[in-house]
């Protein structure tokens, strides 16, 4: 039967470093893995597999860093000696003949298991060549792993050998076990045999997780604190299998070797065994053809090196300097920029100093305002922004940054707006795969460039003793700043190719994602007018009426405790009232949360002022405390942080202060909104689209029901209600059309029968009941559920109306809980994405008719909302040419209705 040897690389070296001694040949080079390796190597290639592949690490950070952030974090930096005998090692791998497998984004474990995966089911014997205990999870029969160094195998019983459990169980048992080295968490003190002993008697982790319960002592203690991070667990230690790759088994044949390159490397390494096996193979006028590493990988999956490398900075400090770079940035067919200032807050900080790159591994930094004591002399800083700021504001100059669209506002308030952006590499890795990775410049360069970059706080510190920028000396400033523009120049250079080769996703980058950056930053740079004194009122008046409940909770409970407190409120509600327990804490605990809490609010009046008590309270420290804390002192307006990089569906996101959580079916939501005011003679517009997620699957599914319900333009909750409870619309009563509202949007966020019992508070038989007289009525909305489920599991992502892609994780997870999450996300994401693409495009063709005029001015995005500053006298102009080009953002197969309104603040406009 043929074979299948794959070699776990990352494994080896680490393995034979520390099992060998600290071996060096003539030179002085470290040679003790590398000679470790070899020999694992040359045994491998005497077995005469029918296919093998040598299995590496790729640079950067994998899927797993994106689920825990701490993964692997206790793991030391590579030893110098073992950094050293890595390329040495690739090269005699290349030079062998083996195909080399380097997949960025997975481990080499990944790969290895996906490979396995293909051969067993292809009739292909597999042998693992590993110390991994990790990989134990892929053995069966027809699956081996084989340690060379020890010469030892393990089959299915020697798993159980080994381990006390079966391969199948292994997955479970390093979730429990955890793992040190990789800072996986697992149980604290659960060892081996506890782990084995716990999977022996229940099965899987997920039964040892339903009778955590049972077990006593202070392991069980253990296991119950642990409950909440299992899961987390065993996505970080379970392989993935179905990773894609440009290479099935059977093209994993021995690739020629170069002769001429192992007698040079054996040689220079002093393997002398390796050497005099070579000699004796080698026959007459066998020629060696020149060998690299990038030949051997399979697939090609590794950067240009050159983008990997250390940069060439200068520091700026003289006009003859500054007037060279001046001139080359006229003629640069892309200028990478980045500004360093004072602060996080573009409306509040001061520039510092500015960095240029236009060529991969160059850049340069001036300093403008750097004042610590003994500080060199620097070029004026308003010289230097006059000097460049007919170049920032010619659109025929393609800029580029990472983030753009802060430094757009930093430079705007020295009188520069920025014209001609071109590229944002933190929008080209966003468009490219949203989840992929974190879209900050340290994590980008890690993953796509393989490079480390230089981290602010090695440059000013951290906590209590961070300095500003303007107190690092230049030299290091220089190191940092001019680092960021190549950097991001770099990003540009790595990520563009991808981007081109996706129609798709490049169409989503230049039409929504790029000519949004400036209608973000004029926006942040407006701001929205706040009454502080409207907002010092409201305090005051959630503040007495805190004090009413706590009086009423008293009055309830028979005396005073302190409602913000878990403990005794525990004790009132559990102990002394006798209320049911409903939801626990991972300790066990009687738990006090907001889901507990609404779980028996019918069965006593307390819990109902205890929720009542806390939503006045975070009202009351969210926003009327904080708003008028957020007011600039400059603008006396408050300016918030749009994002467009943080939530995968593509959505829009705000933050300091986040204007888009402000509550709107409270009264007292409601009563916030007030104090979004407009100035005297102006008013405040409103405009939100109308069920656009309702829409956008009617559209999606073609169904002809619901495409009926909106083209006839009535109330699509009532015809819905209509269709599935067999009445006329004009008999369809309160209770009807509330659970057809809730089905129309509960099945766009993959809501469950029990979820739709929970909320219309019936029994689940009757919720689906419900549902399958929906489906019934409205086949092609099942159809295209179905249909969108298939295409995630097939493709990995599922698309948008305008091709946006977004990734799904956990689609092919193990737990069952984490695979039917990441389904009803693919059923969800199209809709929000599209509506998130769909308002965008309605933002860049509003601010683009708005630029011809100083009547209105668009302040805010919240969610399907836009809201608007409008002088009085325009207010109807406005108004029909806001609804006119939000209407027509897209082109559905049912209207896009949007309602507008206007009024004296954001209250009376919505």
């Amino acid at each position: 039967m043929a074979k299948l040897i794959l070699i776990d690389g990352s494994s080896y070296l680490y393995r034979a470093f520390h099992a060998l001694p600290p071996l060096s040949n003539a030179q002085g080079e470290p040679t003790g893995a590398l000679f470790g390796v070899v020999n694992m190597l040359r045994s491998t290639l005497k077995a005469q597999p029918e296919y093998l592949a040598f299995v590496s690490d790729a640079p950067g950070p994998t899927f797993r860093d994106e689920l825990y952030d701490q993964y692997k974090a206790n793991r030391p930096p590579m030893p110098d000696d073992l950094r050293a005998q890595v390329q040495p090692m690739l090269a005699i791998v290349a030079a062998l003949g083996f195909p080399v497998l380097c997949v960025p984004g997975v481990e080499a474990d990944d790969v290895i298991g996906t490979l396995a995966e293909q051969a067993h089911a292809q009739g292909i014997d597999v042998l693992i060549s590993t110390g991994d205990k990790d990989l134990a999870q892929l053995v069966r029969p027809g699956v081996t792993l084989i340690n060379t160094m020890t010469n030892t195998t393990m089959d299915v019983g020697g798993v159980f050998d080994k381990f006390g459990v079966k391969p199948e169980q292994i997955v479970d048992f390093l979730s429990l076990t955890g793992d040190s080295v990789d800072n996986v968490p697992g149980v604290t003190k659960c060892g081996p045999k506890t782990a084995a002993k716990w999977l022996a008697e229940y099965g899987t982790l997920d039964n040892v997780i339903a009778n955590a319960d049972k077990i006593g002592g202070k392991i069980g203690e253990n296991l119950r604190e642990a409950l909440p991070n299992l899961p987390l667990s065993r996505s970080l230690v379970t392989i993935k299998t179905d990773v894609p790759l440009d290479v099935g088994v059977t093209g994993l044949t021995q690739r020629e070797r170069h002769i001429e390159q192992l007698r040079e490397l054996f040689t220079r390494y002093d393997f002398k065994a390796a050497l005099k096996d070579l000699d004796a193979q080698t026959k007459a006028g066998e020629t060696a053809a020149p060998a690299t590493v990038a030949d051997a990988i399979v697939p090609a999956q590794v950067q240009d090196t050159a983008l990997s490398e250390p940069g060439s900075y200068e520091l700026v400090v003289t006009l003859e300097a500054f007037d060279r770079w001046l001139a080359s940035l006229k003629d640069a067919p892309l200028i990478a920029f980045d500004t360093e200032t004072t602060g996080l807050d573009a409306m509040l900080a001061d520039i510092v100093g500015l960095s240029l790159s236009i060529e991969p591994g160059k850049a340069c930094y001036v300093p403008l305002a750097h004042d610590y004591p003994g500080a060199p002399a620097q070029l004026a800083r308003d010289t230097v922004l006059a000097a460049l700021k007919p170049i920032f504001e010619d659109a025929s100059r393609p800029k580029l940054g990472q983030h753009a669209k802060y430094d757009m506002n930093i430079l705007s308030r020295y009188g520069i707006v920025v014209q001609g952006l071109k590229h944002d590499s933190m929008l080209e890795s966003y468009v490219w795969n949203a989840t992929a990775t974190r879209h900050d410049m340290d994590s980008l360069a890690k993953k796509y460039l393989g490079y480390d970059t230089v981290k602010y706080e090695e440059v000013a510190g951290k906590g209590a003793k961070q300095i500003s920028f303007s107190q690092v000396d230049l030299d290091t400033a220089c190191r940092y700043a001019a680092e960021d523009a190549d950097i991001t120049l770099r990003l540009h250079h790595a990520l563009w190719p991808k981007l081109e080769s996706a129609p798709s996703l490049r169409k989503v980058y230049e039409e929504i994602e790029i000519p949004l950056v400036p209608v973000l930053a004029e926006m942040e740079q407006r701001g929205v007018l706040i009454d502080v004194n409207q907002l010092r009122l409201q305090s005051q008046q959630l503040g007495k009426r805190m004090v009413e409940l706590q009086q009423q909770a008293y009055q309830v409970a028979g005396h005073e405790f302190s409602l913000d407190s878990p403990k005794q409120l525990q004790a009132v509600l559990f102990d002394e009232l006798k209320l049911p327990v409903k939801v626990k804490t991972p300790t066990g605990q009687p738990s006090t949360n907001e889901e507990a809490l609404d779980a028996i609010a019918d069965a006593h009046e307390l819990p109902r002022i205890i929720l009542d008590y806390r939503g006045l309270a975070k009202l009351r420290s969210t926003y009327t405390d904080k708003l008028a804390g957020n007011v600039n002192p400059h603008t006396g307006r408050v300016h918030t942080s749009y994002h467009q990089g943080a939530v995968a569906t593509g959505r829009v996101s705000s933050s300091d202060p986040n204007l888009q959580n402000i509550p709107v079916r409270t009264e007292e939501g409601r009563r916030i909104r007030q104090a979004f005011v407009a100035p005297e003679g102006w008013s405040i517009l409103a405009a939100d689209y109308s069920q656009i997620e309702l829409r956008i699957m009617a559209h999606l599914s073609g169904d002809e029901g619901l495409l009926r319900a909106f083209q006839e333009g009535g109330d699509v909750h009532r015809a819905t209600a209509a269709e599935v409870f067999g009445v006329t619309p004009a008999e369809v009563s309160t209770n009807q059309r509330r659970a057809a509202k809730a089905i129309n949007f509960g099945l766009m966020y993959g809501m469950s029968a029990f979820g739709l019992a929970r909320q219309l508070g019936v029994d689940r038989g009757e919720a689906s009941d419900y549902m399958a007289r929906y489906f019934t009525r409205y086949p092609g909305v099942h159809a295209f559920m179905e249909a969108t489920r298939e295409q995630a599991h097939r493709d990995g992502y599922v698309e948008t109306i305008f091709g946006r892609r977004l990734y799904l994780e956990n689609l092919t997870a193990r737990n069952q809980a984490l695979r039917a999450g990441a389904e009803r996300a693919a059923v969800n994401a199209p809709m929000q994405g599209s509506a998130a693409d769909i308002i965008k495009r309605a933002m860049i063709s509003v601010a683009g008719w708005l630029k011809t005029r100083d009547d209105a001015h668009m302040l805010m995005q919240v969610h399907d909302e836009l809201v608007f500053e409008v002088r009085k006298d325009s207010v109807e102009d406005v108004r029909r040419e806001v609804v006119a080009r939000m209407s027509g953002a897209a082109e559905l197969r049912v209207p896009l209705l949007v309602e507008a309104g206007v009024g004296a603040n954001w209250d009376e406009a919505h």
